[in-house]
């Protein structure tokens, strides 16, 4: 039926790194870790999702350090073990790995623009363009929706994941990704149904 849900997913946006808080782009699944704001984000977050009571079926997580770490702090609340999504890696960004924006535009003048202008295009740097990014993570969640009919589930992963996967679900050109805000230690929710979703909240922060 139309209305009939077929999984809610809460998505955790993972807490604060050294490169989120300088601004930097990373696609690097080992480095860096959380910061120590980013563990006390991560502890805001899980007491949100405690004061909530909300059982959760499953928790899934990218395999990056500092996914892994937040998802381990997550999976501790409702005990219950994390499984690692190997395609569900943020952004391929290429040579502008670990680069500031302000760096990007001193070496690629027309490298941001045209990435937004652009989406079905590599980046200047060889990273992965916004088309192949939406599409690869629509996949990974379709599948994750099918295996997990009815359930309730959660997805610690990284600010530009969660975008994507907004606008896979609704049906938002790749170009207008940047126009998503996720901040770290973050949750949104998304409820999926036979052939459309629904945005519930996103970017949601808990004072």
């Amino acid at each position: 039926m139309y209305f009939n849900r077929k999984c809610k997913i809460t998505f955790i946006c993972h807490g604060a790194t050294i490169y989120s808080e300088e601004g930097r782009f990373s696609d690097a699944d080992n480095y860096p870790p959380l910061s120590e704001s980013g563990v006390d984000e991560m502890k805001n977050i899980i007491s949100y999702l405690k004061k909530r009571g909300v059982k959760n079926d499953a928790i899934y997580t990218s395999p990056s350090l500092r996914t892994l770490q937040s998802a381990t702090m997550v999976s501790k609340l409702f005990k219950t073990d994390y499984e690692v999504l190997e395609d569900l890696t943020p952004r391929e960004c290429g040579q502008w790995n670990g680069m500031t924006f302000s760096q990007i535009l001193d070496k690629y003048p027309t490298g941001l623009k045209d990435m937004i202008d652009y989406p079905e295009e590599k980046t200047q740097a060889g990273g992965e363009s916004g088309v192949e990014f939406v599409n690869r993570i629509k996949v990974v969640i379709d599948k994750l929706v099918n295996e997990n009919i009815g359930n309730r589930i959660i997805i610690v992963t990284h600010p530009d994941v969660i975008q994507a996967a907004i606008c896979a679900a609704l049906d938002i050109n790749a170009g207008k990704l940047n126009k998503i805000y996720i901040r770290t230690g973050s949750a949104t929710q998304i409820s999926y149904f036979e052939n459309w979703a629904s945005l519930v909240y996103s970017d949601h922060v808990p004072i």
